[in-house]
């Protein structure tokens, strides 16, 4: 696809520091969420089925159950391995809980790593320390926090329950502490335009940021937005216009960061909307295409990336 020679790609970092690719093994580990329990709200983001990223949410299969399995299908890929906790909030439980669920992750052999995506208003103090612990230990840890968009109004929107303070207060305590952090942004949020995910992006890298996810916002079946979608209530971006802002986004951001994924896809039926989504490679196709035609990461910033 050659994404790798216009950005700072996880992929091309992992290869370089252990020679080879490494794969993220998806993990539900049968968390749930403050937004989905009661504690915020009931029914989650607006956007949200854990299943358009995680289809065997529900599985009864334990941690290292899962991790077999994950391997068993990339065993001709990679050799290692990062434990990812992606579902719903995995650092939403007590510290005994989330200590032993991740103890078990790590304990496979092949597994180098540790990413833990969560909510910004879910990372106390001790789940920090927990983490810096793995690291020390000379794990790869990564914290993936899930902003989606810096926008006040927007993240009441969509129903997301923290403001933009409570991202800023858990980046600035872990990145103080050595830690990784890594930013999912969502891209055709109701309401958003270009200028609205520049905005987010520049916000972003005031505060330091050593990752990024950049994912287009498609309607998936069990989520709020489905309802909105049937209704003829929502906009979706299309193909080229969702690659032209990633292309900029990527322009503005210094080479040193590392981008962990600029698109993503779902399958059908789960996908309801929009169509192009549902095949992994059309939306990065059209993201290399921009690149190349207007310069790769770093171009619009003071330090370019070098190709």
């Amino acid at each position: 696809m050659g994404l790798d020679s216009h950005v700072n790609t996880f992929g091309s970092v992992c290869k370089a520091t252990y020679g080879s690719r490494i794969r993220k093994l998806t993990i539900d580990a049968k968390f749930t969420c403050p937004n989905r329990d009661g504690t915020l709200g009931k029914g989650g983001c607006t956007f949200c089925n854990v299943a358009s990223f995680n289809p065997e949410q529900g599985t009864k299969l334990t941690i290292s159950e899962q991790l077999n399995q994950g391997k068993a299908r990339l065993e001709k890929s990679s050799g290692k391995y990062i434990a990812y906790f992606q579902a719903y909030t995995s650092t939403y439980d007590e510290y005994r809980v989330l200590k032993q669920k991740y103890d078990e992750a790590i304990a496979d052999k092949d597994i180098v790593g540790l990413c833990v995506g969560t909510r910004p208003d879910c990372v106390p103090d001790e789940v920090l320390d927990l983490l810096v612990d793995y690291q020390n230990k000379g794990l790869d840890v990564w914290l993936e926090l899930g902003l989606q968009t810096a926008n006040e109004q927007t993240l009441k929107r969509i129903n997301r329950g923290h403001g933009m303070a409570e991202y800023v207060d858990t980046v600035t305590r872990a990145r103080a502490l050595g830690l990784k952090v890594c930013t999912h942004l969502i891209l055709g949020l109701p309401g958003e335009t270009h200028d609205d995910y520049m905005t987010t992006l520049d916000a972003v890298l005031s505060h330091g940021v050593d990752g990024l996810k950049l994912h287009p916002l498609h309607i998936v079946e069990g989520s709020t937005m489905a309802k909105a979608w049937r209704a003829n209530k929502m906009q979706l971006l299309d193909k080229e216009t969702y690659s032209a802002s990633v292309g900029e986004m990527i322009r503005a951001t210094p080479k040193e960061v590392i981008f962990h994924r600029v698109t993503a896809y779902a399958k059908k039926p789960l996908l309801l909307a929009p169509d192009w989504c549902a095949f992994r490679w059309d939306g990065l196709v059209a993201i290399v295409d921009n690149l190349l035609a207007h310069g790769g990461q770093g171009a619009n910033t003071a330090s370019p990336f070098e190709v």
